[in-house]
């Protein structure tokens, strides 16, 4: 948490507002898509969704852009330390967790303008945000071990993350129809993340399915990470 907190501190060290540009951007994007989507919008709390699904979506993407990069960031200090590769990974995940924070106070402030009504379905959402974080560390150990091998990995991320906005129900609504769109929310991973955070506040409902798929997803990422960091950890420093 301490040099996650120096590292967003000296990223925004000669600005006037400093970390609050974080919560700025996010209000910029969210009122945006809100203003013009929002008149045509078939859900009928979507500045709920809109703002939901937009903090949940660029925290997801954030952390996958960086992570593929995060090894070859810290090459300097792989190579002349002993530290294990491990506080670099927890290291990227407090410091996407605090900059979430500022996104996330946004998102409240949203909700309650917007007049969405507290409930306690509420705290399935919070389960659902915890259940991001814990998979955080392991996506970042993932796509880390793949960036490091694969150098190419970084731009192939990038443009499909840039595509990524359009391909995910983040601000267009499903509606059960089939063709493209149900090919690109039904088999796109976002889509369940973003489900068990957004649904529950949005519904008033608890979407079993997608927590169960988030969970095993979850899962899934902790063993590719556990082989990554068995296999490959004391491989990396020659290969940077």
């Amino acid at each position: 948490m301490a040099l996650a907190q120096e590292d967003i501190g000296d990223q925004h060290r000669r600005t006037a507002l400093g970390p609050a540009w974080l919560l700025i951007n996010y209000l910029a994007f969210a009122g945006t898509f809100i203003v013009i989507f929002g008149q045509t919008a078939q859900s009928p709390d979507y500045p709920a969704y809109v703002a939901i699904g937009l903090f949940v979506f660029f925290y997801m993407i954030e952390v996958i852009n960086l992570s593929v990069s995060l090894f070859t960031r810290e090459e300097s200090f792989i190579k002349g330390t002993t530290l294990p590769l491990t506080v670099y990974i927890m290291r990227m995940t407090a410091q996407s967790a605090i900059r979430a924070c500022y996104a996330f106070a946004g998102c409240i402030a949203i909700l309650l303008l917007a007049g969405t009504p507290v409930t306690s379905f509420w705290l399935f959402s919070a389960a659902g945000l915890l259940l991001i974080l814990l998979a955080t560390p392991a996506v970042i150990t993932v796509f880390a071990t793949l960036g490091a091998f694969f150098p190419d990995m970084n731009f192939v991320v990038q443009n499909i993350t840039r595509l990524a906005i359009f391909l995910t129900p983040v601000f267009w609504v499903h509606q059960n129809e089939g063709g493209i769109q149900g090919v690109f929310y039904y088999w796109n991973p976002l889509t369940y993340f973003l489900e068990i955070a957004r649904v529950p506040v949005v519904a008033g409902e608890v979407p079993l399915r997608s927590f169960a798929l988030c969970i095993g997803m979850t899962a899934v990422l902790w063993g590719l990470a556990i082989f990554c960091l068995g296999r490959f950890r004391k491989q990396i420093v020659f290969v940077l």
